[in-house]
């Protein structure tokens, strides 16, 4: 079965850092772009930051410039999102999402990407 799972969310007051992790299971990540997503309650999802499956090309939204970074391990199959400096806005489910584009492209709209995890929850709050 294809799926990609995510782990690492859990409760960390502001200020405090985590990484997550997104595994894939079944298929290589080699060929995907992959980018991670996050929804609040009452909020759309929105993109947060996205790398390419060649040269790991990245981008990131705009809220978590200079807090965030993405980064990918093809022989673990595995892409991370290591957050610091959090804030209670990042508070959200966080997914990660794939889709097949052999380049240095990677997108940050929902809608761009094929296979999706299921999420994990990240909450900041003292």
């Amino acid at each position: 079965q294809l799926q990609l799972v995510e782990s690492g969310g859990g409760l960390v007051q502001p200020g405090g850092s985590l990484r997550l992790s997104c595994a894939a299971s079944g298929f290589s990540l080699d060929n995907y772009a992959i980018g991670w997503f996050r929804q609040a309650p009452g909020k759309e999802r929105e993109g947060v930051s996205c790398i390419s499956s060649r040269r790991g090309i990245r981008d990131y939204a705009d809220s978590v410039k200079g807090r965030f970074t993405i980064s990918r391990d093809n022989a673990k199959k595995t892409v991370y999102l290591e957050m610091n400096s959090l804030k209670p806005e990042d508070t959200a489910v966080y997914h990660c999402a794939a889709v097949v584009r052999i380049g240095i492209w990677c997108g940050l709209l929902r809608g761009e990407y094929t296979k999706w995890g299921q999420g994990t929850q990240v909450s900041v709050s003292s």
